[in-house]
């Protein structure tokens, strides 16, 4: 098996300002990646590390996508012809998949490349072995849950074999076996063909003790600290804690919710769930969702997590069994929410979906967080009040007239639960509600969520992150990985 030479990563003030933008996505970054060496890339959300990630990679565009500054070279070329070299996993996954079926997905990056025919049947095997992506091949990628195409996606960036290989986040939504899964197989993948890694991940702990070197990028630009891990979490663990950078063994300060006995505001008995083309993936559920509480959803990827909180939202119907409100929310067609129109469901069961991006509508920050108030009939002077609290307690206030696709990946989730509390509905479901969010960020959310909670609101959050369960507080419920005819 023949593999790349690792690839060498050199920046000279490099910057990239996206077009329309004031300020710069990152800026004045001085840095050399020798052959072979494993990084951690951290930052605050927003600092720009994955528009970092994208230039090495070669995907910024031209002159109409934004402007550079500086010099950023891949074996002393451009990255925009060294493509062939670098293996990317962006943060959305679903934006790095490109065909219909499991199989032909992995194989793609191999067939752009060239490589033989006959040898690329062996690299789809081995790259979804590899990240543990037990599927048939011909298995439709829209079917796979948002974890599987996480696996799916670097499938396809390790059957290339690259001498670079960037990551952004590639174990976010996935359950705990997965995260261990993902990592053992890029530890093995780098041991194996000696490539360059780097990886950006908010979670430190999961690959600290893998990297060779860390990479703090200041989100006024430049960097914040580089060098040995042991050394820069050592001799910076405070400054860059305070920073936003999640650096091992700082605490989160923060209060525990404790669980107290509500009246249940959503309920349902042998209740059977499923995805599109009706495949059943969870029946037999009784599920109660107290006032006043988090409800946390887990279980590993596939279990129907999802499907479960978008059943209890009323945006999917029960596969068999009823999801029932408490009498007081009832609608015009009664406690069914799934019979519910779309105004009684905003007042309601407000639904933050996996994906931030399904659900912006308009232009600027502000103005997504005014659709809900507007909707509701309130008048400007309190749509205002409310808009203006939120952007300034989740930290967008500096992006208020932005739009929200040019936000990163944490930015735009915030703003996606912050549209959904505008609106203040009786119950919140949000999945993967902390995804992406660095330290600061992760603390204003969970602590809003605390708010709602105390006010009286019931909390459905799916999640993966132990620390949300924990501090949230309330029930849980675990879903088993089981698939029913």
């Amino acid at each position: 098996m023949t593999h790349a030479a690792p690839a060498r990563v050199q920046a000279a003030g490099w910057g990239w300002r996206y077009a329309g933008r004031k300020l710069p996505a990152v800026n004045d970054v001085t840095f050399t990646i020798d052959p072979g060496e494993r990084v951690l890339l951290l930052g605050a959300s927003g600092s720009g590390k994955s528009t970092l990630l994208a230039g090495m990679a070669g995907v910024l565009g031209d002159a109409d996508e934004g402007e550079r500054s500086g010099t950023l070279l891949i074996d002393g070329a451009a990255p925009e012809v060294s493509r062939g070299r670098v293996g990317l996993v962006l943060q959305d996954p679903d934006a790095g998949i490109v065909l219909s079926k499991v199989g032909d997905d992995v194989a793609f990056g191999c067939e752009n490349l060239g490589i033989p025919a006959s040898d690329i049947p062996a690299r789809v095997g081995e790259a979804l072995d590899a990240v543990g992506l037990d599927v048939p091949l011909d298995r439709p990628t829209k079917a796979l849950s948002g974890g599987q195409k996480q696996r799916l996606v670097l499938a396809g960036a390790l059957a290339m074999r690259p001498g670079l290989l960037l990551l952004d986040e590639p174990t976010a939504n996935l359950d705990p076996e997965g995260v261990r899964e993902v990592r053992a197989s890029v530890e093995r993948t780098v041991e194996a063909t000696g490539a360059t890694l780097v990886v950006i991940e908010h979670r430190t702990p999961v690959w600290v003790d893998l990297m060779t070197r860390v990479i703090v990028l200041s989100a006024d630009g430049g960097l914040l600290a580089d060098g040995d891990p042991s050394r820069v979490f050592a001799e910076h663990g405070r400054a860059l804690a305070d920073a936003g950078v999640w650096v091992p063994g700082q605490d989160i300060d923060l209060p525990v919710l404790t669980d107290v006995a509500h009246a249940d505001v959503l309920s349902a008995e042998s209740l059977a769930i499923a995805r599109e083309a009706r495949t059943v993936v969870q029946a037999g559920l009784d599920v109660h969702v107290p006032r006043a509480t988090a409800t946390v959803i887990t279980g590993p990827n596939g279990a129907g997590k999802s499907t479960l909180a978008l059943t209890l939202a009323g945006l999917l119907p029960e596969h068999t069994g009823e999801v029932l409100s408490a009498p007081e929310l009832a609608g015009r067609r009664g406690r069914r929410p799934s019979r519910w129109t779309s105004r009684e469901l905003l007042t309601r069961i407000g639904t933050v979906f996996q994906d931030p991006e399904h659900q912006f509508l308009t232009q600027t920050l502000r103005d997504e967080l005014a659709v809900g108030p507007k909707a509701l009939g309130w008048d400007d002077t309190r749509t205002d009040a409310v808009v203006d609290e939120l952007l300034d307690r989740l930290g967008l206030a500096p992006l208020a007239l932005a739009n929200p696709f040019t936000l990163s990946g944490g930015q735009k989730r915030r703003l996606s639960v912050a549209t959904v509390l505008a609106a203040s509905p009786a119950v919140i479901v949000l999945d993967e509600p902390t995804f992406g969010q660095d330290r600061r960020g992760w603390i204003s959310l969970v602590a809003l969520l605390q708010e709602e909670i105390m006010r009286g609101r019931a909390i459905v959050a799916v999640t993966h992150d132990d620390a949300v369960a924990q501090h949230l507080g309330g029930r849980r419920i675990e879903l088993a990985e089981r698939r029913l005819a």
